[in-house]
Protein backbone atom coordinates (compact mmCIF):
# COMPACT_ATOMS: atom_id res chain seq x y z
CA UNK A 1 0.00 0.00 0.00
CA UNK A 2 1.80 3.30 -1.36
CA UNK A 3 -0.47 5.64 0.45
CA UNK A 4 0.40 7.27 4.27
CA UNK A 5 -1.75 8.06 6.92
CA UNK A 6 -1.39 10.58 9.44
CA UNK A 7 -3.44 11.67 12.34
CA UNK A 8 -1.97 15.09 12.92
CA UNK A 9 -2.51 18.51 11.83
CA UNK A 10 1.43 18.89 12.04
CA UNK A 11 2.43 15.75 9.85
CA UNK A 12 -0.08 16.38 7.64
CA UNK A 13 1.41 19.57 6.46
CA UNK A 14 4.74 18.10 7.13
CA UNK A 15 4.01 15.23 4.45
CA UNK A 16 2.15 17.32 2.28
CA UNK A 17 4.93 19.30 1.58
CA UNK A 18 7.57 16.40 1.43
CA UNK A 19 5.50 15.17 -1.35
CA UNK A 20 4.56 18.34 -2.74
CA UNK A 21 8.36 18.93 -3.41
CA UNK A 22 8.88 15.29 -4.15
CA UNK A 23 6.89 15.13 -6.91
CA UNK A 24 8.24 18.65 -7.98
CA UNK A 25 4.54 19.52 -7.82
CA UNK A 26 2.69 22.59 -7.87
CA UNK A 27 -1.18 21.68 -6.82
CA UNK A 28 -2.48 19.82 -4.27
CA UNK A 29 -5.87 18.53 -4.21
CA UNK A 30 -7.70 17.52 -0.76
CA UNK A 31 -11.24 15.53 0.03
CA UNK A 32 -12.86 15.98 3.15
CA UNK A 33 -14.89 12.85 4.11
CA UNK A 34 -16.09 11.35 7.61
CA UNK A 35 -14.93 7.74 5.84
CA UNK A 36 -17.44 4.84 4.97
CA UNK A 37 -16.31 5.48 2.11
CA UNK A 38 -18.26 4.21 -1.11
CA UNK A 39 -17.92 4.83 -5.25
CA UNK A 40 -19.04 8.46 -4.66
CA UNK A 41 -16.68 9.38 -2.84
CA UNK A 42 -13.94 6.98 -4.93
CA UNK A 43 -15.28 9.73 -7.82
CA UNK A 44 -14.14 12.86 -5.53
CA UNK A 45 -11.20 11.26 -5.30
CA UNK A 46 -9.66 9.81 -8.85
CA UNK A 47 -11.50 13.37 -10.06
CA UNK A 48 -8.50 15.38 -7.03
CA UNK A 49 -5.88 12.98 -8.48
CA UNK A 50 -6.61 13.34 -12.58
CA UNK A 51 -5.52 17.18 -12.09
CA UNK A 52 -2.93 17.36 -8.86
CA UNK A 53 0.11 16.31 -7.88
CA UNK A 54 -0.62 15.27 -4.48
CA UNK A 55 -4.03 14.41 -3.10
CA UNK A 56 -5.14 14.23 0.14
CA UNK A 57 -8.27 12.95 1.67
CA UNK A 58 -9.20 13.59 5.28
CA UNK A 59 -11.31 10.91 7.32
CA UNK A 60 -13.17 12.61 10.27
CA UNK A 61 -16.71 11.98 11.83
CA UNK A 62 -17.62 15.07 12.73
CA UNK A 63 -19.58 15.05 16.55
CA UNK A 64 -20.68 19.05 15.93
CA UNK A 65 -22.85 18.19 13.20
CA UNK A 66 -24.66 15.17 14.29
CA UNK A 67 -27.84 16.44 16.51
CA UNK A 68 -28.43 12.78 17.94
CA UNK A 69 -26.10 10.74 19.45
CA UNK A 70 -27.44 7.35 18.91
CA UNK A 71 -26.64 8.63 15.18
CA UNK A 72 -22.96 9.85 16.12
CA UNK A 73 -22.10 6.69 17.55
CA UNK A 74 -23.49 4.39 15.09
CA UNK A 75 -22.09 6.26 11.98
CA UNK A 76 -19.31 3.83 10.63
CA UNK A 77 -15.88 3.71 11.17
CA UNK A 78 -14.56 1.37 7.81
CA UNK A 79 -10.76 3.22 8.44
CA UNK A 80 -9.01 -0.19 6.94
CA UNK A 81 -11.28 -0.43 3.78
CA UNK A 82 -11.37 3.00 3.04
CA UNK A 83 -7.42 3.43 3.27
CA UNK A 84 -7.72 0.77 0.52
CA UNK A 85 -10.00 2.11 -1.68
CA UNK A 86 -8.23 5.21 -1.48
CA UNK A 87 -4.78 3.56 -2.43
CA UNK A 88 -6.90 2.27 -5.38
CA UNK A 89 -7.52 5.31 -6.37
CA UNK A 90 -4.03 6.78 -6.47
CA UNK A 91 -4.40 9.08 -3.41
CA UNK A 92 -1.36 9.66 -1.57
CA UNK A 93 -2.48 10.62 1.66
CA UNK A 94 -4.78 9.99 4.61
CA UNK A 95 -5.96 12.38 7.20
CA UNK A 96 -7.64 10.71 10.33
CA UNK A 97 -7.51 12.81 13.40
CA UNK A 98 -9.00 11.83 16.54
CA UNK A 99 -11.68 14.57 18.38
CA UNK A 100 -9.06 15.48 20.26
CA UNK A 101 -6.95 16.76 17.31
CA UNK A 102 -9.31 18.64 15.99
CA UNK A 103 -10.93 20.43 18.45
CA UNK A 104 -7.86 20.07 21.67
CA UNK A 105 -10.17 22.54 24.26
CA UNK A 106 -13.23 20.26 23.78
CA UNK A 107 -16.61 21.78 22.18
CA UNK A 108 -15.00 24.76 20.50
CA UNK A 109 -16.71 28.25 21.87
CA UNK A 110 -16.61 30.29 18.40
CA UNK A 111 -17.93 28.24 15.34
CA UNK A 112 -19.14 29.32 12.25
CA UNK A 113 -22.27 30.59 11.75
CA UNK A 114 -24.35 29.20 8.30
CA UNK A 115 -26.59 32.15 8.45
CA UNK A 116 -29.58 32.51 6.80
CA UNK A 117 -28.44 30.08 3.71
CA UNK A 118 -28.26 27.43 6.74
CA UNK A 119 -31.36 27.52 8.72
CA UNK A 120 -33.65 26.08 5.24
CA UNK A 121 -34.25 23.02 4.06
CA UNK A 122 -31.70 20.41 5.58
CA UNK A 123 -30.63 23.27 8.38
CA UNK A 124 -34.52 23.18 9.30
CA UNK A 125 -34.67 19.77 10.04
CA UNK A 126 -31.21 19.33 11.45
CA UNK A 127 -30.90 22.81 13.48
CA UNK A 128 -27.24 23.76 14.05
CA UNK A 129 -25.81 20.68 11.28
CA UNK A 130 -24.57 22.97 9.31
CA UNK A 131 -22.80 25.39 11.59
CA UNK A 132 -20.98 22.40 12.65
CA UNK A 133 -20.45 20.94 9.28
CA UNK A 134 -18.76 24.32 8.40
CA UNK A 135 -16.75 24.80 11.34
CA UNK A 136 -15.00 21.45 10.90
CA UNK A 137 -14.44 22.41 7.04
CA UNK A 138 -13.19 25.33 7.55
CA UNK A 139 -10.61 23.26 10.07
CA UNK A 140 -9.75 20.83 7.63
CA UNK A 141 -9.06 23.31 4.79
CA UNK A 142 -6.54 25.07 7.15
CA UNK A 143 -4.94 22.07 8.03
CA UNK A 144 -4.80 20.71 4.03
CA UNK A 145 -3.13 23.85 3.38
CA UNK A 146 -0.08 23.37 1.17
CA UNK A 147 2.74 25.04 3.31
CA UNK A 148 5.82 26.07 1.21
CA UNK A 149 6.33 27.34 -2.34
CA UNK A 150 5.60 25.02 -5.15
CA UNK A 151 8.28 23.53 -6.93
CA UNK A 152 8.34 26.48 -9.42
CA UNK A 153 8.99 29.07 -6.57
CA UNK A 154 5.36 30.44 -6.61
CA UNK A 155 2.23 29.18 -4.52
CA UNK A 156 0.99 25.71 -4.75
CA UNK A 157 -2.66 25.69 -6.14
CA UNK A 158 -5.43 24.70 -3.84
CA UNK A 159 -8.36 22.53 -4.66
CA UNK A 160 -11.00 21.32 -2.36
CA UNK A 161 -13.79 18.16 -4.07
CA UNK A 162 -17.17 18.21 -2.70
CA UNK A 163 -20.16 16.20 -4.16
CA UNK A 164 -23.11 17.71 -5.81
CA UNK A 165 -25.65 15.41 -4.07
CA UNK A 166 -24.93 17.44 -0.29
CA UNK A 167 -26.21 20.45 -2.40
CA UNK A 168 -26.78 22.51 0.12
CA UNK A 169 -23.78 21.85 2.08
CA UNK A 170 -21.62 22.70 -1.08
CA UNK A 171 -23.55 26.19 -1.45
CA UNK A 172 -22.42 26.69 2.23
CA UNK A 173 -18.50 25.95 1.47
CA UNK A 174 -19.05 28.03 -1.66
CA UNK A 175 -20.20 31.15 0.05
CA UNK A 176 -17.65 30.79 3.36
CA UNK A 177 -14.87 30.17 0.71
CA UNK A 178 -15.94 33.59 -0.58
CA UNK A 179 -16.78 35.34 2.08
CA UNK A 180 -14.09 34.97 4.25
CA UNK A 181 -11.49 34.59 1.32
CA UNK A 182 -10.23 31.04 1.76
CA UNK A 183 -7.30 30.37 -0.67
CA UNK A 184 -8.85 27.47 -1.94
CA UNK A 185 -10.52 26.75 -5.43
CA UNK A 186 -13.78 24.26 -4.46
CA UNK A 187 -14.86 21.59 -7.28
CA UNK A 188 -17.99 20.05 -7.40
CA UNK A 189 -18.27 16.53 -8.48
CA UNK A 190 -21.68 15.25 -10.00
CA UNK A 191 -23.57 12.84 -7.74
CA UNK A 192 -22.77 8.62 -8.17
CA UNK A 193 -25.82 6.87 -8.44
CA UNK A 194 -26.51 2.92 -8.14
CA UNK A 195 -27.80 1.33 -11.53
CA UNK A 196 -31.35 1.53 -10.34
CA UNK A 197 -30.92 5.76 -9.59
CA UNK A 198 -30.43 5.52 -5.71
CA UNK A 199 -27.93 8.12 -5.12
CA UNK A 200 -24.93 6.46 -3.15
CA UNK A 201 -24.51 7.29 0.40
CA UNK A 202 -22.61 5.97 3.57
CA UNK A 203 -26.16 5.69 5.16
CA UNK A 204 -27.66 3.23 2.33
CA UNK A 205 -26.03 0.27 4.42
CA UNK A 206 -28.92 0.16 7.29
CA UNK A 207 -31.46 0.22 4.89
CA UNK A 208 -33.72 -3.57 4.92
CA UNK A 209 -33.94 -4.81 1.21
CA UNK A 210 -37.70 -3.01 1.24
CA UNK A 211 -36.43 0.25 2.24
CA UNK A 212 -33.98 0.44 -0.38
CA UNK A 213 -36.24 -0.30 -2.82
CA UNK A 214 -38.90 1.92 -1.87
CA UNK A 215 -36.15 4.75 -1.23
CA UNK A 216 -35.83 4.47 -5.37
CA UNK A 217 -39.18 6.93 -5.74
CA UNK A 218 -36.97 9.34 -4.51
CA UNK A 219 -34.77 9.55 -7.81
CA UNK A 220 -38.06 8.56 -9.72
CA UNK A 221 -39.45 12.09 -8.56
CA UNK A 222 -36.31 14.29 -9.88
CA UNK A 223 -35.84 12.59 -12.67
CA UNK A 224 -39.48 13.09 -13.75
CA UNK A 225 -39.04 17.05 -12.95
CA UNK A 226 -35.61 16.87 -15.05
CA UNK A 227 -37.60 15.41 -18.19
CA UNK A 228 -40.35 18.20 -17.95
CA UNK A 229 -37.90 20.77 -17.71
CA UNK A 230 -35.79 19.55 -20.71
CA UNK A 231 -39.05 19.61 -22.75
CA UNK A 232 -40.15 23.26 -21.68
CA UNK A 233 -43.09 21.72 -19.74
CA UNK A 234 -44.97 23.10 -16.62
CA UNK A 235 -43.10 20.97 -13.73
CA UNK A 236 -46.37 20.51 -11.58
CA UNK A 237 -44.53 19.72 -8.85
CA UNK A 238 -47.62 18.83 -6.92
CA UNK A 239 -47.65 15.75 -8.87
CA UNK A 240 -44.16 14.70 -8.34
CA UNK A 241 -44.93 15.13 -4.58
CA UNK A 242 -47.60 13.17 -4.83
CA UNK A 243 -45.82 10.39 -6.60
CA UNK A 244 -43.13 10.00 -3.16
CA UNK A 245 -46.66 10.44 -0.63
CA UNK A 246 -47.80 7.33 -2.52
CA UNK A 247 -45.07 5.43 -1.31
CA UNK A 248 -45.79 4.35 2.15
CA UNK A 249 -42.19 3.34 3.61
CA UNK A 250 -41.14 7.08 2.44
CA UNK A 251 -41.90 10.09 5.01
CA UNK A 252 -41.53 13.09 2.75
CA UNK A 253 -39.55 16.38 4.35
CA UNK A 254 -39.49 18.44 1.85
CA UNK A 255 -39.52 18.39 -2.31
CA UNK A 256 -39.23 21.63 -3.89
CA UNK A 257 -37.26 23.27 -6.98
CA UNK A 258 -34.61 26.15 -5.91
CA UNK A 259 -32.19 28.65 -7.04
CA UNK A 260 -28.61 26.31 -7.19
CA UNK A 261 -26.98 29.23 -5.82
CA UNK A 262 -29.36 31.05 -2.64
CA UNK A 263 -31.84 28.03 -2.54
CA UNK A 264 -34.89 29.90 -2.31
CA UNK A 265 -37.50 28.70 -4.05
CA UNK A 266 -38.47 29.18 -7.38
CA UNK A 267 -42.21 28.90 -7.17
CA UNK A 268 -43.44 30.82 -10.05
CA UNK A 269 -41.59 27.64 -12.32
CA UNK A 270 -42.58 24.43 -9.93
CA UNK A 271 -46.42 24.22 -11.03
CA UNK A 272 -48.43 25.93 -14.27
CA UNK A 273 -45.75 27.60 -16.42
CA UNK A 274 -42.86 26.42 -18.94
CA UNK A 275 -40.10 25.93 -16.73
CA UNK A 276 -37.03 27.97 -18.50
CA UNK A 277 -33.49 29.35 -16.85
CA UNK A 278 -31.99 27.38 -14.35
CA UNK A 279 -32.90 25.42 -10.89
CA UNK A 280 -32.47 23.01 -8.52
CA UNK A 281 -35.11 19.85 -7.79
CA UNK A 282 -34.29 19.42 -4.19
CA UNK A 283 -35.62 16.81 -1.92
CA UNK A 284 -35.25 15.04 1.75
CA UNK A 285 -37.22 12.17 3.14
CA UNK A 286 -36.65 9.88 5.95
CA UNK A 287 -37.05 5.87 4.62
CA UNK A 288 -37.66 3.41 7.63
CA UNK A 289 -34.62 4.98 10.52
CA UNK A 290 -32.44 6.34 7.18
CA UNK A 291 -32.64 10.41 6.23
CA UNK A 292 -31.87 10.39 2.80
CA UNK A 293 -31.72 13.23 0.40
CA UNK A 294 -31.42 13.80 -3.34
CA UNK A 295 -31.06 16.29 -5.55
CA UNK A 296 -30.95 16.91 -9.40
CA UNK A 297 -30.10 19.98 -11.83
CA UNK A 298 -32.66 21.44 -14.01
CA UNK A 299 -31.73 23.57 -16.96
CA UNK A 300 -33.69 24.75 -19.68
Amino acid sequence: MGIKLVTTAAELRAEGARLLKGKGGSSLGFVPTMGALHSGHATLARTAVAVNDVTAVSIFVNPLQFGDAVDLDRYPRTLEADMELLDAEGVDLVFAPSVEEVYPDGQPLVRVTSGPLGEKWEGASRPGHFDGALTVVAKLLHYGLPAGPAADGGAAAYRAYFGQKDAQQLALVRRMVADLNFPVEIVAVPTVRAEDGLALSSRNRFLSAEEREAALVLSRALRLLEQRANAHEPLDLSSAVALVRSQPFVELDYFDVVDPRTLEPLAENCQDTPFRGEGLAIIAANVGPVRLIDNIPLDS
